[in-house]
């Protein structure tokens, strides 16, 4: 892939809406992929359109909600019509100048967007987006996310000047806690969480704030499993911050596509509880032999790699996978049949 895949990144559209995204927070990876995909020392990127595989639309929905849904601007405005304008408005230009979307349908091309809002770009004209490959965080399967055309993107929460945090994992033998979590009340999963767990039990050790004396990442470094609740939207940057710190993530969510499961089994390296049993949690996971756990341990250190970001981005990080994701889906695309449409 690395050698032979080609994308080839619109230049229409002026900064920041287009060609950026954050580098920091919670939707940091959508900044630091689109720059690496429009990097002029990327191995993935077209010289020319012509020679592309894939087209990128390199449109920030972080940003169009920071800067035309300002507060300032259109107090408690969220109506999603300027965003439906902006993405429809960018396909036709883009449509216009160049004959790829057409030959297509669209099915080579593909957003890339961490916002919850991004999954919405495509509702006010569904026939238009219906081949387009959308890379999102918020990977809700109930809300229209579809695994075989969509791609689900991890989220990973970064801090500015940082690419993730600090390794503070320790070994198996060390790890005292049972379960870890801590972060806000958001959505009707974490509440669950809250009334059956938060800070009721020392194996289990939930937070809304953890304890000033304590440390977030340490915690985690601490614990043999990582709860992972969804919160207002399915993705949560817990998934990703629980594998870089070896434990084990616990996955509580109703519909949500994990990433990059076209090539990884998730179930050889987390536990993934329903929502049901979330009064159960501490049984479920006592019940675990050590020898299970350690293999799970274990994978966890080996999948590590995928869900690490790096710049410039290297094979089998989290750009490479992002990107063999959406080759992935290139490959399936039968462009004979498109073009009879």
């Amino acid at each position: 892939m690395v050698k032979r895949f080609k994308v080839w990144s619109y230049r229409e559209g002026e900064r920041p809406i287009f060609h950026m995204g954050p580098m920091n927070g919670l939707y940091a990876i959508e900044g630091q992929i689109v720059e690496e995909i429009e990097s002029e020392k990327s191995p993935f990127k077209a010289k020319h359109p012509e020679e592309a595989h894939t087209f990128f639309m390199p449109i920030s929905v972080a940003n169009i909600v920071k800067l035309i849904y300002s507060p300032i601007i259109y107090p408690s405005d969220y109506n999603r019509d300027r965003l439906y304008r902006l993405m429809n408005d960018y396909v036709g230009v883009v449509a216009n100048k160049y004959p790829f979307w057409n030959a297509t349908n669209g099915a080579d091309h593909f957003m890339l967007s961490c916002h919850d809002w991004a999954p919405e770009v495509s509702h006010e004209k569904p026939k238009l987006f219906k081949d387009f490959i959308r890379v999102l965080c918020n990977a809700n399967i109930s809300k229209g996310f579809q695994p075989k055309r969509d791609i689900s993107l991890p989220e990973i929460n970064l801090k500015r000047g940082t690419l993730g945090p600090d390794d503070l994992g320790q070994a198996p033998h060390r790890r005292t806690i049972l379960a870890f979590f801590a972060g806000g009340l958001h959505g009707h999963i974490r509440m669950i969480l809250f009334q059956q767990w938060k800070e009721k039990d020392n194996d289990i050790q939930v937070y809304e704030k953890i304890p000033t004396q304590e440390n977030y990442t340490e915690l985690m470094g601490k614990s043999k499993y990582c709860l992972c609740p969804s919160g207002y939207e399915v993705a949560s940057p817990r998934v990703v911050e629980a594998i870089n710190a070896g434990c084990v993530p616990v996955i509580i969510s109703n519909n949500y596509s994990l990433p990059f499961s076209d090539v990884l089994d998730w179930s050889q390296f987390t536990v993934q509880i329903p929502v049901s049993k979330i009064p159960e949690i501490k049984n479920i996971l006592s019940e675990i032999p050590n020898e299970k756990y350690l293999r799970l341990y274990n994978m966890v250190s080996q999948v590590k790699r995928h869900f690490v970001l790096n710049r410039p981005a290297q094979p089998f990080d989290v750009t490479h996978m992002v990107l063999h994701s959406i080759w992935l889906r290139r490959l399936n695309i039968n462009v004979r049949n498109l073009n009879k449409l």
